[in-house]
Protein backbone atom coordinates (compact mmCIF):
# COMPACT_ATOMS: atom_id res chain seq x y z
CA UNK A 1 0.00 0.00 0.00
CA UNK A 2 1.23 3.50 -0.83
CA UNK A 3 0.22 6.81 0.66
CA UNK A 4 0.06 10.05 -1.32
CA UNK A 5 2.72 12.71 -0.97
CA UNK A 6 4.94 13.30 1.97
CA UNK A 7 5.28 15.06 5.47
CA UNK A 8 5.01 18.59 6.81
CA UNK A 9 8.08 19.75 8.73
CA UNK A 10 7.42 22.60 11.12
CA UNK A 11 9.54 25.08 13.03
CA UNK A 12 8.96 27.42 15.92
CA UNK A 13 5.75 28.21 17.72
CA UNK A 14 3.89 26.31 20.37
CA UNK A 15 0.36 26.64 19.03
CA UNK A 16 -2.43 24.20 19.75
CA UNK A 17 -2.51 22.67 16.28
CA UNK A 18 -2.31 18.87 16.61
CA UNK A 19 -1.74 19.02 20.35
CA UNK A 20 -5.25 18.54 21.72
CA UNK A 21 -6.67 20.73 24.45
CA UNK A 22 -8.07 24.12 23.40
CA UNK A 23 -7.63 23.44 19.70
CA UNK A 24 -9.55 20.18 19.94
CA UNK A 25 -6.90 18.39 17.87
CA UNK A 26 -5.64 14.86 18.57
CA UNK A 27 -2.51 14.51 20.74
CA UNK A 28 0.85 13.93 19.00
CA UNK A 29 2.09 10.53 17.94
CA UNK A 30 5.44 9.74 19.57
CA UNK A 31 7.61 7.49 17.40
CA UNK A 32 10.84 5.98 18.74
CA UNK A 33 13.42 4.79 16.21
CA UNK A 34 15.94 2.28 17.59
CA UNK A 35 18.69 0.09 16.22
CA UNK A 36 22.32 -0.92 16.51
CA UNK A 37 25.02 1.48 15.36
CA UNK A 38 25.45 1.65 11.60
CA UNK A 39 22.09 0.17 10.57
CA UNK A 40 21.00 3.43 8.92
CA UNK A 41 18.16 4.50 11.20
CA UNK A 42 19.23 8.16 11.09
CA UNK A 43 19.42 7.94 7.30
CA UNK A 44 15.85 6.61 7.25
CA UNK A 45 14.60 9.51 9.37
CA UNK A 46 16.44 12.06 7.24
CA UNK A 47 15.11 10.51 4.05
CA UNK A 48 11.57 10.65 5.40
CA UNK A 49 11.77 14.22 6.66
CA UNK A 50 13.95 15.85 4.00
CA UNK A 51 14.11 13.39 1.08
CA UNK A 52 17.86 13.57 1.60
CA UNK A 53 20.56 10.94 2.04
CA UNK A 54 24.17 11.05 3.15
CA UNK A 55 26.67 8.33 4.02
CA UNK A 56 28.49 10.71 6.36
CA UNK A 57 27.33 10.66 10.01
CA UNK A 58 25.85 13.93 11.26
CA UNK A 59 27.01 15.89 14.32
CA UNK A 60 26.50 13.92 17.51
CA UNK A 61 25.57 10.78 15.57
CA UNK A 62 25.61 7.67 17.71
CA UNK A 63 25.98 9.58 20.99
CA UNK A 64 22.77 11.54 21.53
CA UNK A 65 19.10 11.42 20.71
CA UNK A 66 17.51 13.74 18.16
CA UNK A 67 13.88 14.81 18.40
CA UNK A 68 12.14 15.80 15.16
CA UNK A 69 8.69 17.40 14.94
CA UNK A 70 6.54 16.82 11.88
CA UNK A 71 2.85 16.23 11.04
CA UNK A 72 0.55 13.77 9.31
CA UNK A 73 -3.13 13.36 8.48
CA UNK A 74 -4.63 10.15 9.89
CA UNK A 75 -8.27 9.34 9.07
CA UNK A 76 -8.93 12.98 8.29
CA UNK A 77 -7.34 14.33 11.49
CA UNK A 78 -4.07 16.27 11.63
CA UNK A 79 -1.60 14.81 14.14
CA UNK A 80 1.73 16.13 15.27
CA UNK A 81 4.54 13.59 14.96
CA UNK A 82 7.40 13.49 17.41
CA UNK A 83 10.04 11.25 15.87
CA UNK A 84 12.95 10.51 18.20
CA UNK A 85 16.10 9.01 16.73
CA UNK A 86 17.83 7.23 19.61
CA UNK A 87 21.49 6.15 19.69
CA UNK A 88 22.33 2.46 20.08
CA UNK A 89 21.36 2.02 23.73
CA UNK A 90 22.74 -0.99 25.62
CA UNK A 91 19.35 -1.93 27.08
CA UNK A 92 15.80 -0.67 27.25
CA UNK A 93 15.18 1.14 30.57
CA UNK A 94 13.06 -0.99 32.87
CA UNK A 95 11.70 1.95 34.87
CA UNK A 96 11.10 5.68 34.63
CA UNK A 97 14.02 6.23 37.00
CA UNK A 98 16.40 4.39 34.64
CA UNK A 99 14.93 6.23 31.67
CA UNK A 100 15.52 9.72 33.04
CA UNK A 101 18.89 8.97 34.59
CA UNK A 102 20.31 8.43 31.09
CA UNK A 103 19.91 11.43 28.77
CA UNK A 104 20.07 9.14 25.73
CA UNK A 105 16.92 7.29 26.86
CA UNK A 106 14.68 10.15 27.91
CA UNK A 107 11.15 9.84 26.59
CA UNK A 108 11.67 6.34 25.26
CA UNK A 109 9.14 4.65 27.56
CA UNK A 110 6.34 7.02 26.54
CA UNK A 111 6.54 6.27 22.80
CA UNK A 112 3.33 5.20 21.05
CA UNK A 113 5.15 3.03 18.53
CA UNK A 114 8.67 1.61 18.20
CA UNK A 115 10.50 1.27 14.89
CA UNK A 116 13.32 -1.25 15.35
CA UNK A 117 15.81 -1.08 12.48
CA UNK A 118 18.38 -3.70 11.51
CA UNK A 119 20.82 -4.07 8.62
CA UNK A 120 19.83 -7.03 6.42
CA UNK A 121 23.55 -7.67 5.86
CA UNK A 122 24.43 -7.80 9.57
CA UNK A 123 23.31 -10.70 11.75
CA UNK A 124 24.32 -8.95 15.00
CA UNK A 125 22.03 -6.02 14.23
CA UNK A 126 19.08 -8.41 13.97
CA UNK A 127 20.04 -9.96 17.30
CA UNK A 128 20.02 -6.43 18.75
CA UNK A 129 16.47 -5.94 17.48
CA UNK A 130 15.40 -9.28 18.98
CA UNK A 131 16.78 -8.28 22.37
CA UNK A 132 15.31 -4.79 22.26
CA UNK A 133 11.86 -6.08 21.28
CA UNK A 134 11.85 -8.54 24.17
CA UNK A 135 12.90 -5.86 26.63
CA UNK A 136 10.19 -3.50 25.37
CA UNK A 137 7.53 -6.19 25.81
CA UNK A 138 8.74 -6.90 29.34
CA UNK A 139 8.68 -3.27 30.48
CA UNK A 140 6.19 -1.31 28.35
CA UNK A 141 2.40 -1.43 28.17
CA UNK A 142 0.21 1.29 26.65
CA UNK A 143 -3.14 1.13 28.43
CA UNK A 144 -4.30 -2.48 28.23
CA UNK A 145 -2.72 -3.24 24.84
CA UNK A 146 0.84 -3.95 23.86
CA UNK A 147 2.70 -1.03 22.33
CA UNK A 148 3.01 -1.51 18.55
CA UNK A 149 6.45 -2.52 17.26
CA UNK A 150 7.52 -2.34 13.62
CA UNK A 151 10.61 -4.27 12.52
CA UNK A 152 12.47 -2.67 9.61
CA UNK A 153 15.19 -4.28 7.50
CA UNK A 154 17.28 -1.48 5.97
CA UNK A 155 19.83 -1.56 3.13
CA UNK A 156 17.66 -3.56 0.75
CA UNK A 157 19.88 -2.16 -2.02
CA UNK A 158 22.57 -4.56 -0.68
CA UNK A 159 20.28 -7.55 -1.15
CA UNK A 160 23.08 -9.86 -2.31
CA UNK A 161 24.78 -9.52 1.07
CA UNK A 162 21.69 -10.56 3.03
CA UNK A 163 22.56 -12.84 5.97
CA UNK A 164 19.07 -14.16 6.80
CA UNK A 165 16.52 -15.11 4.09
CA UNK A 166 13.73 -12.58 3.90
CA UNK A 167 10.92 -15.12 4.26
CA UNK A 168 12.51 -16.49 7.44
CA UNK A 169 12.60 -13.05 9.02
CA UNK A 170 9.13 -12.15 7.79
CA UNK A 171 7.59 -15.36 9.15
CA UNK A 172 9.29 -14.92 12.53
CA UNK A 173 8.30 -11.27 12.87
CA UNK A 174 4.73 -11.49 11.57
CA UNK A 175 3.63 -14.93 12.75
CA UNK A 176 5.59 -15.43 15.97
CA UNK A 177 6.28 -11.90 17.20
CA UNK A 178 2.99 -10.49 15.83
CA UNK A 179 4.81 -7.34 14.67
CA UNK A 180 4.76 -5.46 11.41
CA UNK A 181 7.67 -5.99 9.01
CA UNK A 182 8.98 -3.73 6.24
CA UNK A 183 12.20 -3.75 4.24
CA UNK A 184 13.53 -0.49 2.85
CA UNK A 185 16.49 1.31 1.36
CA UNK A 186 17.19 4.75 2.80
CA UNK A 187 19.82 5.25 0.13
CA UNK A 188 17.38 4.80 -2.76
CA UNK A 189 14.25 6.01 -0.93
CA UNK A 190 12.54 2.64 -1.31
CA UNK A 191 9.65 1.92 1.10
CA UNK A 192 10.63 4.72 3.49
CA UNK A 193 7.18 6.32 3.29
CA UNK A 194 5.64 2.88 3.54
CA UNK A 195 7.34 2.07 6.83
CA UNK A 196 6.27 5.33 8.48
CA UNK A 197 2.77 4.80 7.13
CA UNK A 198 2.71 1.33 8.66
CA UNK A 199 3.98 2.73 11.97
CA UNK A 200 1.23 5.35 12.12
CA UNK A 201 -1.37 2.87 10.96
CA UNK A 202 -0.45 0.54 13.83
CA UNK A 203 -0.86 3.41 16.31
CA UNK A 204 -4.15 4.36 14.70
CA UNK A 205 -5.43 0.83 15.15
CA UNK A 206 -4.55 0.88 18.86
CA UNK A 207 -5.99 4.35 19.48
CA UNK A 208 -8.92 4.58 17.11
CA UNK A 209 -9.70 0.93 16.29
CA UNK A 210 -9.58 1.85 12.60
CA UNK A 211 -8.21 -1.21 10.83
CA UNK A 212 -7.85 0.55 7.47
CA UNK A 213 -6.33 3.90 8.33
CA UNK A 214 -5.87 6.54 5.64
CA UNK A 215 -2.60 8.42 6.05
CA UNK A 216 -1.29 11.46 4.19
CA UNK A 217 2.09 13.15 4.62
CA UNK A 218 2.88 16.66 3.39
CA UNK A 219 6.59 17.48 3.15
CA UNK A 220 8.69 20.61 3.29
CA UNK A 221 6.03 23.29 3.62
CA UNK A 222 8.27 24.80 6.28
CA UNK A 223 11.57 23.77 7.81
CA UNK A 224 11.50 20.94 10.30
CA UNK A 225 12.23 21.55 13.96
CA UNK A 226 14.88 19.32 15.48
CA UNK A 227 16.33 19.23 18.97
CA UNK A 228 19.65 17.57 19.69
CA UNK A 229 19.40 16.16 23.20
Amino acid sequence: MHWPAVCENREGGTGSRGRGGSGGMPPPFRIAVLGAQGVGKTAIVQRFLHDDYSDAPGPGAGHSRKVHLSAAVLNGHVHDLQITDYPAITSFPGSSLQEWSDSCCRGIRSAHVYILVYDICCFDSFEYVKTMRQQILETRVLGTAEVPILIVGNKRDLQRGRVIPRHNVSDLVRKTWKCGYVECSAKFNWHVLLLFGEALRSVGCVRCKHIHATIRFQRALRRERCALM
